[in-house]
């Protein structure tokens, strides 16, 4: 079986100019207009002034994780104001409000990704009480059109485009050792791998070379849209339980975690990995020792402690995730979370073999 619903896709440099032609082609008349505070505020602003009184209402600020409380006050706001749909602008964060908007309301949503999450092609929703994240999918949430502006992430910061990046290249992971993922989305996952860990570095070097990060942001949009078509395996379940419970950026545990990810997996799923090992040019160690690599090179934090973790809160993580039902080529136990989640806790360089 091949399923893979997608979105509109407008990828260019100056693509947001586009932004109120395709709001137009939506027919979006009230939209509700989420993100855009801190260095994206100019161009927020700018993008306000194009569309309008199309904008109904807005919302500046946006959190990680997407809180729940952050979720009900924005769709008060929508009901309020009218909306008939929503432009998200920014990262993970902004879509992912967008999306709490849209599962409560199915309003269309139209993304303009100004990082690598790739959010703005999944059906994926996700959110955060009571220190516990809950995701899940549905199929209203995903964007209708995704506009995808290079330029937009030439004034990204090399820590945010590192972590971002690394962050897109989990999600490639996770498709391509999906047991159950078909042949195209292996095939989206390898290529967005690629693309990602040849862009990456230059981007992260020289944030405004236009070539590295059109490169990247290419990498990204297929590794969106492999993990929109994938099961989310181990990976996304451990970054998951530390997000909600110990509110851990993003995308930096997203990139300590992945080598650990990959390697806890290898035996299981050798074959699955090996075109991503190919696609990384990675050597003995596979793709979780070029990953970890890639990580050290482009500047990322490497363990769980470095980002705050106690070695405490680490043991009560692995209990939680051994006690989770996770679908994963290898099966993880007590005993197994325990070893992933240690040796991401600890970051060291995954043995070879």
């Amino acid at each position: 079986m091949h399923d893979l619903p997608g979105a509109r896709v407008v990828f260019a440099a100056g693509a947001r100019h586009r932004l109120p032609e395709e709001t137009a082609r939506l027919g979006l008349r009230r939209v509700l207009f989420v993100g855009g505070d801190g260095p994206l505020r100019r161009t927020a602003g700018e993008l306000v002034a194009a569309l309008g009184g199309t904008v109904a209402a807005r919302i500046d600020e946006v959190v990680q994780h997407v809180p729940a409380a952050e979720a009900a006050a924005a769709v008060r706001t929508a009901r309020r104001c009218g909306a008939d749909g929503l432009v998200a602008l920014g990262g993970g964060s902004a879509t992912g409000l967008a999306k709490a908007v849209a599962l409560e309301m199915g309003l269309p949503v139209l993304a303009v990704p100004t990082t690598y999450a790739g959010s703005e092609m999944t059906d994926i929703w996700g959110r955060t009480d009571d220190h516990a994240k809950t995701t899940g999918r549905d199929p209203r949430v995903r964007p209708r059109t995704v506009i995808y502006d290079v330029e937009l992430t030439l004034g990204m910061p090399a820590a945010l485009t590192a972590a971002s990046g690394l962050n897109a290249l989990a999600h490639c992971a996770e498709a391509a050792y999906d047991p159950a993922a078909g042949p195209v989305v292996r095939l989206l996952a390898v290529e967005g791998a690629r693309a990602l860990a040849a862009g990456l570095p230059d981007a992260v070097a020289r944030g405004r070379d236009l070539a590295a990060r059109a490169e990247t942001l290419y990498g990204a949009w297929l590794a969106g849209t492999a993990l929109g078509a994938a099961r989310m395996g181990v990976h996304h379940s451990l970054c998951h339980l530390l997000g909600g419970a110990f509110a851990l950026p993003h995308a930096e545990t997203h990139a300590v975690v992945l080598p650990h990810a990959i390697a806890f997996n290898r035996q299981a799923a050798r074959a699955a990995l090996a075109p991503l090992d190919r696609a990384l040019g990675a050597g003995p160690g596979g793709s979780a020792a070029a990953l970890w690599d890639l990580g050290r090179r482009v500047g990322v934090p490497r363990s769980l402690a470095e980002l705050g973790l106690s070695r405490e809160d680490a043991l009560r993580t692995a209990e939680a995730l051994g006690a989770r039902a996770v679908t994963n080529p290898r099966p993880v136990g007590p005993g197994d979370a325990r070893e992933l989640v240690l040796a991401a806790y600890h970051g060291l360089r995954p043995a070879t073999g």
